[in-house]
């Protein structure tokens, strides 16, 4: 969830995956999937800074750079096993013998 402020100062959280779109005219607007807008006081700018963080964050959880932090959120994680690229396997091509 990312955190942003209401005009009467007062905040509220977020889902960022529910933003369909952000006005800025002047006021800045979340508009959601649902259709629900919510005007704040924060910029455009800081709004996609914010989400931007939030999976950032999201994505180190998942790859271990706050490990700590996720342990503390929802206890012992199993690790991730890496993967190999799909481009590393040998190409094989069928011949057209007849064209």
């Amino acid at each position: 969830m990312i955190v942003v402020t209401r005009l009467n100062g007062s905040g509220f959280a977020v889902n960022p995956d529910l933003v369909e779109r952000i006005q800025e005219t002047p006021d800045t607007t979340l508009i959601m999937v649902d259709g629900a807008k919510y005007i704040v006081r924060e910029s455009m700018v800081e709004v996609i800074d914010l989400i931007a963080a939030y999976r950032a964050r999201i994505v180190g959880m998942a790859y271990g750079s706050d490990a700590q932090a996720l342990r503390n959120a929802t206890g012992p994680q199993p690790t991730l096993a890496p993967v190999a690229p799909l481009h590393a396997a040998p190409e094989h091509r069928v011949q057209d013998g007849g064209r």
